[in-house]
């Protein structure tokens, strides 16, 4: 079953849209197999967000992101990334179309309410950066007892 990481980043938090946002996405038919809220800290932000430490942009996006709460969730489900991708719209709200997430709440390009996988590989690495396999309740966890 394919996995998704999403953060609600915490322009959104602050807003109280984290509720909003979990429940847009389970409405899409996916389970929701962790959550969790957490202040994340600049080690954490920097591994997660590697992929960007030679942009410009770095800096800004590490303290944005440590700057308050982010709540921490994984969901499951058939075709969960792009389901998750196209639910949250383009990354510059802006651009993003009407009635998606990223429309409706997000700021602007970096406070943009939510973070989603962007590829069922790069969802794997993540979900681990964020939560260990005991703090996953998928189906196949269930039948554990």
């Amino acid at each position: 079953m394919e996995r998704s990481l999403v953060l609600v980043k915490p322009d959104a938090v602050q807003a109280g849209l984290s509720g909003v946002i979990i429940s847009r996405l389970e409405k899409l038919g996916l389970k929701m197999v962790a959550l969790k809220m957490l202040h994340m800290d600049r080690a954490l932000a920097e591994r997660h967000y590697a992929v960007h430490r030679d942009k410009p942009f770095f800096g800004s996006l590490i303290g944005y992101i440590t700057s308050a709460p982010i709540v921490a969730a994984v969901f499951e489900g058939e075709g969960a990334v792009a389901a998750i991708r196209e639910a949250m719209g383009a990354t510059d709200p802006a651009k993003a179309e009407p009635g998606t997430i990223r429309a409706e709440y997000g700021l602007n390009i970096e406070r943009n309410a939510v973070h989603g996988s962007d590829s069922v590989e790069t969802a794997e690495k993540e979900i681990k950066l964020f939560f260990s396999e005991d703090e996953i309740f998928s189906e196949s966890s269930e039948s554990k007892g």
